[in-house]
This record gives structure tokens, sequence and C-alpha cells, in this order.
């Protein structure tokens, strides 16, 4: 099984290029969903104890954590340290599924993959790529998204430049959103038949 690494800045349009591997058959491990499936579960009490205030009625509340995080920065490796073994141990379940139910490629959709060292784990990366004033357009139309928040966030990611150079593969997502799918179809008839070596050297 081939594992290819989608990646991105926020609002680079991850979700859209996820939706089309998808479409394909193509099984995608989203690394967001899984963070928000352990805010709700397992994930929560350890959280409120290292961030005390930051759950409502036993789940994380985002909001209350986030405004945690921008007070204090130095919170997120702490973050980093409760939820990063949970997410990883998800989504080695979900592609030990995909490999037991024969599919010839799965998809990690991971925001922070190079600055986690994920790319190491995946046999082929692909970067969502657009303008920076088209990012923070998008991003900065989201409910409660702020300039400050989206501020923090772009600090701790790697620039959109570092991971274009970094990436096998780069998915222009700033036109039509067609020429966008046409870019991920063109991705996926390139890999079909290539072998990979990453789930059995990191996830088996």
């Amino acid at each position: 099984m081939l594992l290819i690494g989608l990646t991105g800045s926020i609002g680079m349009g991850k979700s859209a290029a996820a939706a089309r591997f998808r479409l394909h058959q193509v099984p995608v491990v989203d690394a967001d969903a899984v963070v928000h499936a352990l805010y709700c579960g397992e994930a929560a009490a350890p959280i409120e104890a290292a961030f005390p205030g930051a759950t409502l009625a036993g789940q994380v509340d985002r909001q209350r954590l986030s405004a945690q995080l921008l007070a204090k920065p130095e919170g997120f490796k702490t973050l980093e340290r409760i939820v990063h073994p949970l997410v990883q141990a998800a989504e080695r379940r979900a592609l030990v599924q995909a490999k037991a139910d024969g599919v010839p490629m799965a998809v990690l959709e991971i925001p922070l993959l190079f600055e986690t060292g994920g790319d190491k784990k995946v046999d082929v990366t692909v970067v969502v790529s657009a303008p920076a004033d088209i990012q923070r357009q998008r991003v900065l139309a989201r409910p409660s998204m702020t300039a400050a928040k989206l501020d923090a966030i772009l600090a701790r990611q790697m620039s959109d430049a570092d991971k274009r150079a970094r990436a096998d593969f780069v998915v222009d997502t700033s036109g039509e959103l067609a020429t966008t799918h046409a870019q991920i179809d063109a991705i996926i008839v390139s890999l079909r038949g290539r072998t990979g070596q990453a789930f059995a050297a990191f996830w088996e």
C-alpha cells in the first residue's frame, strides 16, 4: 500500500483535495477529524488537567483552549505531548484497516506533516498551495477567526514556500475547483501501480 501525505498551510484547500481522493475510493485519514474525536473523548481529561478550564461538559472547548494557547504559546508543546501519541495510535488503526481492505493507496491528511516529521512516514507528499492574499481571505471568512489567531497559527507552520520546495507534488488551489480536481486526478493516475515502503516500516 502506498502512503500519501497530504498537507498545506491553513486555508490552502486540504479538505477539497481530500474529498477528491475519496471520490476515487482512496481512503483518507484526516488528522484534524481524529483530534476532534479525541477532544470529545479520551484526550479531554489530560487536557483539562494541563489546561484547567479548557473543557466544558467533559469535552475540550476549542475556543477556551485556543484562548489559553494564545496567552501562553509555550503551552503548545504540552498539548502536543498529550495529543500526538493518541493521534498516531488512531492513524495506525485506520491504516491497518485500509491495508486489510486491500486498497492500493491511502492518504494521511496532516496539517503539520513536515513540522512534525510525518513526511518521513509516508511514501509521497502532496502540498496544496495558494497565494497568501487568497489564503488570508479564505481563513478570515471563517467564524470566530481573527487576524491575531491566524498569525499565531501561521507562526507555528512552515512557510508555504518551504512546503512547496519539499513536496513531491504541488497542487495549486487558487483557481476553479475543477482545476484542483484535475490536478488531484493526474496525481492519482501517476501513482497507480507504485509500491510503497512506509507502511511496513512505520505503521504495521
